[in-house]
């Protein structure tokens, strides 16, 4: 019988973190099931971040089909939100791939865990939805609190402004970006203006 190929994940939210600890336990979970640890992936950095160096190499090998489950300590040690979660756990079932959680005890490949995949999509919508509402709300209460909302209006320049722009380019060969940020315009105009012969 072949043996199963699994990558373990760890994570530790700053570098004077060790994870030895989940790594020793994750190690030991795989060796009971007579598991073969395809490759390790250990980061020392916030959950918060959306990217994470040894997270990213893992969805990378998971697309080159290097293992065939992930093992993790905890969801909150792998996943920064459930919306997080789910996404990355869908990926894993569109490559035929598991997912274990030691702490939870939740593994996407029996029926309690096809339900928990199931609760969690509910409760990622739910999580979006309510994000959804918050921001309107606060737009809604900034606008009424006289709060101008979207991007501020760029200057016309007068005919002046515009020969000085055109001198300048010229002269110094300023890129248009640098003239943009000086005299409070897009770069796309700067670049319209210096063009243009009007």
């Amino acid at each position: 019988m072949k043996q199963m190929r699994v990558a373990i994940y760890s994570r530790v939210s700053g570098s004077g973190q060790n994870p030895e600890m989940q790594i020793k336990e994750l190690q030991a979970y795989c060796r009971v099931r007579g598991w073969k640890i395809a490759g390790e992936y250990s980061d020392r950095t916030s959950g918060a971040l959306d990217s994470r160096p040894e997270l990213n190499r893992l969805m990378a090998d998971a697309q080159r089909g290097r293992f065939a489950t992930v093992a993790v300590w905890d969801f909150s040690r792998f996943a920064r939100s459930t919306v997080h979660l789910l996404r990355a756990l869908e990926t894993f079932s569109q490559l035929g791939i598991g997912f274990v959680s030691l702490r939870e005890q939740i593994q996407t490949d029996t029926p309690t865990g096809k339900m928990v995949f199931t609760i969690l999509g509910s409760v990622a919508e739910l999580e979006r939805s309510l994000i959804g509402e918050r921001v309107k709300a606060g737009l809604r209460n900034a606008k009424a609190n006289g709060v101008k909302l979207g991007r501020k209006p760029l200057r016309v320049l007068s005919i002046a402004e515009v020969q000085q722009l055109r001198r300048e380019r010229k002269k110094t060969g300023e890129s248009f970006k640098g003239l943009a940020q000086r005299y409070g315009i897009s770069v796309w105009t700067a670049f319209q203006l210096c063009k243009s012969k009007a």
